[in-house]
């Protein structure tokens, strides 16, 4: 009994954390999350992204009407985006759910890897943008959503990391308008990742949860601290916090690769 209660405070200790963390950076928070129930609730890798969806999905939609009523996040890009993740997002989900979790985990690494290495190059050779407008047609703003919507059934949260790059890139928009239409793309993607996740019999109820409940109660806090971080600033902590949980889930890969009879640990490296 005491065992199960420490389980489910740590959980919504984990949950505060992450909800602070993406209402600050507009994402559901799920990507620092995803490694450490691999590290100390022992969770294969779609158990974990499966159970982090369950504290995403709420947290993406309140962390969306923050951002909204603070940053005017346009609503017909937002359907727009969003509309379009729902296309690919349950076929990628049940095809991660079929995959190799030590795979699936190592995918997971090199893509927080790639897109922080993009935003950082893309912030240091032209620097923050400051003034927003589109340099694209709206309308392409659905080819954003595919993508998204592809990344956020495969790994749970990646839609929302994919989508400021392109976002601030291609389409000219700040940093924070684009981690709102990040939300946007989630906000539904998420939902159907879950159910997808959860008819695959991957997803742990008792831990996601509360992570859900400490994930909503710190997510405004976030979301008032970003609005004080200089454009610059916000991208390269950005960067810093994708690498911060891919060292996480490389280190998971080394761990597991320990437990295997005859294997060197750390023989494989990102």
């Amino acid at each position: 009994m005491i065992a199960t209660a420490i389980r489910i405070a740590a959980a919504a200790g984990l949950g505060g954390m992450a909800g602070l963390l993406g209402g600050l950076f507009g994402v559901g928070g799920g990507f620092l999350v995803i490694p450490l129930l691999g590290f100390f609730y022992g969770m294969d890798q779609q158990t974990a992204q499966g159970t982090v969806l369950i504290m995403v999905v709420p947290n993406v939609v309140w962390a969306f009407s923050r951002y909204r009523r603070r940053f005017g996040i346009d609503l017909r890009m937002a359907a727009t985006i969003a509309g379009s993740a729902l296309i690919a997002t349950y076929p990628t989900a049940r095809l991660a759910t079929g995959l190799d979790p030590h795979v699936l985990r190592l995918a997971f690494a090199l893509f927080l890897a790639t897109i922080a290495a993009t935003v950082a190059y893309h912030t240091w050779r032209g620097g923050a943008r400051v003034a927003a407008g589109p340099t694209r047609a709206w309308g392409w703003i659905t080819i954003v959503g595919l993508i998204g919507g592809a990344f956020s059934g495969f790994f749970g949260v990646g839609g929302a990391f994919v989508a400021p790059p392109l976002l601030t890139t291609f389409f000219g928009l700040r940093q924070l308008e684009a981690q709102g239409l990040a939300l946007a793309l989630v906000s539904p993607s998420a939902l159907i990742a879950l159910l997808a996740y959860a008819e695959a019999h991957k997803v742990d109820w008792l831990v996601g949860l509360p992570l859900a409940l400490g994930g909503i109660a710190a997510i405004s806090a976030g979301v008032k601290f970003a609005s004080r971080l200089p454009e610059r600033r916000m991208r390269l902590a950005f960067c810093g916090l994708l690498l911060l949980s891919r060292a996480a889930g490389t280190a998971r890969v080394i761990n597991d690769d320990a437990a295997i009879p005859g294997k060197t640990p750390g023989s494989i490296s990102l």
